[in-house]
Protein backbone atom coordinates (compact mmCIF):
# COMPACT_ATOMS: atom_id res chain seq x y z
CA UNK A 1 0.00 0.00 0.00
CA UNK A 2 1.21 3.69 -0.84
CA UNK A 3 2.42 5.90 1.45
CA UNK A 4 1.76 9.70 1.50
CA UNK A 5 5.23 10.72 -0.14
CA UNK A 6 3.88 7.82 -2.29
CA UNK A 7 1.14 9.41 -3.50
CA UNK A 8 2.59 12.70 -4.15
CA UNK A 9 4.60 11.38 -6.51
CA UNK A 10 1.41 10.34 -8.16
CA UNK A 11 0.44 13.31 -7.63
CA UNK A 12 3.25 14.37 -9.70
CA UNK A 13 2.03 12.07 -11.81
CA UNK A 14 -1.97 13.98 -12.39
CA UNK A 15 -0.24 17.11 -12.95
CA UNK A 16 1.75 16.00 -15.84
CA UNK A 17 -1.08 13.27 -17.40
CA UNK A 18 -4.77 14.24 -16.41
CA UNK A 19 -4.43 17.39 -15.45
CA UNK A 20 -2.88 18.23 -18.93
CA UNK A 21 -4.73 16.57 -21.03
CA UNK A 22 -8.34 17.39 -19.62
CA UNK A 23 -7.37 21.07 -18.73
CA UNK A 24 -10.39 22.31 -20.27
CA UNK A 25 -12.59 20.71 -18.21
CA UNK A 26 -10.86 21.56 -15.19
CA UNK A 27 -11.13 25.22 -16.19
CA UNK A 28 -14.46 24.76 -16.30
CA UNK A 29 -14.73 22.69 -12.95
CA UNK A 30 -13.15 25.55 -11.49
CA UNK A 31 -15.86 27.71 -12.02
CA UNK A 32 -18.35 25.96 -9.83
CA UNK A 33 -19.94 22.10 -9.66
CA UNK A 34 -23.06 20.77 -11.22
CA UNK A 35 -23.58 17.25 -9.90
CA UNK A 36 -26.81 15.43 -10.56
CA UNK A 37 -25.83 12.68 -8.17
CA UNK A 38 -25.32 12.89 -4.31
CA UNK A 39 -23.38 9.47 -2.86
CA UNK A 40 -23.38 8.51 0.48
CA UNK A 41 -20.98 5.91 1.17
CA UNK A 42 -18.73 4.16 3.86
CA UNK A 43 -15.20 5.98 4.61
CA UNK A 44 -13.87 1.88 4.14
CA UNK A 45 -10.37 2.41 1.64
CA UNK A 46 -11.75 -0.33 -1.05
CA UNK A 47 -14.82 1.12 -1.84
CA UNK A 48 -14.24 4.19 -3.65
CA UNK A 49 -17.18 5.56 -5.31
CA UNK A 50 -16.20 7.36 -8.40
CA UNK A 51 -14.04 3.98 -9.23
CA UNK A 52 -16.69 1.71 -8.74
CA UNK A 53 -19.14 4.29 -10.67
CA UNK A 54 -16.22 5.41 -13.46
CA UNK A 55 -17.56 8.76 -12.92
CA UNK A 56 -15.02 11.86 -13.29
CA UNK A 57 -14.26 15.04 -11.45
CA UNK A 58 -17.42 16.90 -10.48
CA UNK A 59 -19.83 14.34 -11.51
CA UNK A 60 -20.36 13.10 -7.80
CA UNK A 61 -20.99 14.56 -4.93
CA UNK A 62 -20.11 12.64 -1.82
CA UNK A 63 -20.40 12.09 1.59
CA UNK A 64 -18.42 9.15 3.25
CA UNK A 65 -18.29 7.91 6.67
CA UNK A 66 -18.43 4.76 9.06
CA UNK A 67 -21.26 2.14 7.36
CA UNK A 68 -22.09 4.75 4.88
CA UNK A 69 -24.92 5.96 7.78
CA UNK A 70 -27.56 8.78 7.43
CA UNK A 71 -28.57 9.95 10.77
CA UNK A 72 -32.36 11.26 11.16
CA UNK A 73 -33.30 14.89 10.98
CA UNK A 74 -32.91 16.82 13.88
CA UNK A 75 -32.28 20.05 15.22
CA UNK A 76 -30.21 19.81 18.39
CA UNK A 77 -27.35 22.06 18.76
CA UNK A 78 -24.02 20.25 17.18
CA UNK A 79 -21.79 19.70 14.31
CA UNK A 80 -24.23 17.87 12.06
CA UNK A 81 -22.00 16.97 9.33
CA UNK A 82 -23.69 14.44 7.05
CA UNK A 83 -26.95 16.58 7.56
CA UNK A 84 -25.20 19.47 6.28
CA UNK A 85 -24.07 17.70 3.06
CA UNK A 86 -27.51 16.85 2.41
CA UNK A 87 -28.44 20.05 3.05
CA UNK A 88 -26.48 21.40 0.52
CA UNK A 89 -26.74 19.01 -2.30
CA UNK A 90 -30.73 18.78 -2.22
CA UNK A 91 -31.00 22.57 -1.63
CA UNK A 92 -27.77 24.34 -3.25
CA UNK A 93 -26.17 21.97 -5.67
CA UNK A 94 -30.29 20.65 -6.49
CA UNK A 95 -28.71 17.16 -7.09
CA UNK A 96 -31.56 14.73 -8.39
CA UNK A 97 -30.23 11.69 -7.18
CA UNK A 98 -28.91 10.11 -3.81
CA UNK A 99 -27.69 6.99 -3.87
CA UNK A 100 -26.47 5.07 -0.52
CA UNK A 101 -23.88 2.85 -0.97
CA UNK A 102 -23.19 0.40 1.01
CA UNK A 103 -20.65 -2.62 0.96
CA UNK A 104 -19.49 -6.11 2.06
CA UNK A 105 -17.13 -6.37 5.14
CA UNK A 106 -17.78 -3.51 6.12
CA UNK A 107 -16.43 -2.93 9.99
CA UNK A 108 -19.25 -0.11 10.92
CA UNK A 109 -21.89 -2.82 10.18
CA UNK A 110 -20.26 -5.65 11.81
CA UNK A 111 -19.58 -3.27 15.45
CA UNK A 112 -23.10 -2.75 15.09
CA UNK A 113 -24.06 -6.05 14.51
CA UNK A 114 -21.87 -7.27 17.43
CA UNK A 115 -21.89 -4.26 19.53
CA UNK A 116 -18.52 -5.47 20.28
CA UNK A 117 -17.64 -1.41 21.23
CA UNK A 118 -20.33 -0.41 23.09
CA UNK A 119 -19.92 0.70 26.24
CA UNK A 120 -16.37 1.80 25.08
CA UNK A 121 -14.93 5.32 25.93
CA UNK A 122 -14.13 7.65 22.96
CA UNK A 123 -10.90 7.00 21.94
CA UNK A 124 -11.23 3.15 22.08
CA UNK A 125 -14.33 3.06 20.11
CA UNK A 126 -16.68 4.85 22.15
CA UNK A 127 -17.35 7.23 18.49
CA UNK A 128 -17.87 4.65 16.30
CA UNK A 129 -20.02 2.63 19.10
CA UNK A 130 -22.02 5.93 19.38
CA UNK A 131 -22.21 6.13 15.83
CA UNK A 132 -23.64 2.81 14.74
CA UNK A 133 -25.86 2.81 18.02
CA UNK A 134 -28.55 4.60 15.13
CA UNK A 135 -28.62 0.96 14.06
CA UNK A 136 -29.62 -0.98 17.41
CA UNK A 137 -33.14 -1.26 16.44
CA UNK A 138 -32.40 -2.44 12.76
CA UNK A 139 -29.71 -4.89 14.12
CA UNK A 140 -32.44 -6.53 16.62
CA UNK A 141 -34.46 -6.89 13.77
CA UNK A 142 -31.45 -8.59 11.99
CA UNK A 143 -30.71 -10.70 14.73
CA UNK A 144 -34.08 -11.90 15.32
CA UNK A 145 -33.67 -13.48 11.70
CA UNK A 146 -30.73 -14.46 11.49
CA UNK A 147 -28.56 -14.41 14.43
CA UNK A 148 -25.51 -12.11 15.51
CA UNK A 149 -23.12 -13.73 13.58
CA UNK A 150 -21.54 -15.21 10.07
CA UNK A 151 -21.73 -14.02 6.55
CA UNK A 152 -25.09 -13.99 6.44
CA UNK A 153 -26.30 -12.23 9.26
CA UNK A 154 -23.25 -9.54 8.45
CA UNK A 155 -24.97 -9.30 4.55
CA UNK A 156 -28.29 -8.61 6.18
CA UNK A 157 -26.77 -6.02 8.17
CA UNK A 158 -25.35 -4.11 5.51
CA UNK A 159 -28.27 -4.34 3.93
CA UNK A 160 -30.69 -3.45 6.32
CA UNK A 161 -28.38 0.00 7.12
CA UNK A 162 -28.59 0.83 3.27
CA UNK A 163 -32.37 0.80 4.03
CA UNK A 164 -32.14 2.77 7.26
CA UNK A 165 -30.20 5.66 5.69
CA UNK A 166 -32.85 5.71 2.97
CA UNK A 167 -35.81 5.71 5.66
CA UNK A 168 -33.51 8.19 7.63
CA UNK A 169 -33.02 10.78 4.39
CA UNK A 170 -37.08 10.69 4.10
CA UNK A 171 -37.20 12.32 7.83
CA UNK A 172 -35.73 15.32 6.38
CA UNK A 173 -38.87 17.40 5.08
CA UNK A 174 -36.79 18.91 2.11
CA UNK A 175 -35.94 15.42 0.54
CA UNK A 176 -39.71 14.29 1.54
CA UNK A 177 -40.81 17.25 -0.57
CA UNK A 178 -38.75 17.44 -3.53
CA UNK A 179 -39.62 13.52 -3.71
CA UNK A 180 -42.99 14.16 -3.44
CA UNK A 181 -42.84 16.47 -6.37
CA UNK A 182 -40.52 14.18 -8.13
CA UNK A 183 -37.80 16.68 -7.84
CA UNK A 184 -35.34 13.60 -6.22
CA UNK A 185 -34.87 10.22 -6.32
CA UNK A 186 -33.65 8.20 -3.56
CA UNK A 187 -31.52 4.52 -4.23
CA UNK A 188 -29.66 1.75 -2.58
CA UNK A 189 -27.00 -0.10 -3.48
CA UNK A 190 -24.32 -2.52 -1.72
CA UNK A 191 -20.82 -3.24 -3.33
CA UNK A 192 -19.60 -6.84 -2.95
CA UNK A 193 -15.59 -6.20 -2.39
CA UNK A 194 -15.26 -9.76 -3.29
CA UNK A 195 -16.89 -10.58 -6.09
CA UNK A 196 -17.20 -6.87 -7.27
CA UNK A 197 -20.91 -6.96 -7.88
CA UNK A 198 -23.11 -3.93 -7.39
CA UNK A 199 -26.79 -4.55 -5.89
CA UNK A 200 -29.01 -1.93 -6.47
CA UNK A 201 -32.34 -1.73 -4.57
CA UNK A 202 -35.66 -2.37 -5.71
CA UNK A 203 -37.98 -0.36 -2.80
CA UNK A 204 -41.43 -2.34 -4.16
CA UNK A 205 -40.07 -5.93 -2.90
CA UNK A 206 -36.59 -4.36 -0.69
CA UNK A 207 -34.59 -7.12 -2.60
CA UNK A 208 -31.14 -5.97 -3.66
CA UNK A 209 -30.34 -7.17 -7.44
CA UNK A 210 -27.43 -7.03 -9.67
CA UNK A 211 -26.86 -3.87 -11.43
CA UNK A 212 -25.31 -6.00 -14.35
Amino acid sequence: MKTFEEMIGGYRNFRQGDWLTQRERWKQLAEGQSPQVMVISCSDSRVDPAQILDAAPGEIFAVRNVAAMVPPYETTPGQHGVSAAVEFAVQFLKVREILVMGHGACGGCQAALSRSLHGNAPGKGGFVANWVSMLDETRDAVCAEHGSEGAEAELAMELAAVRKSIENLRTFPFVEEKEKNGDLTLHGAHFAIADGILRTLDERNGEFTAAG
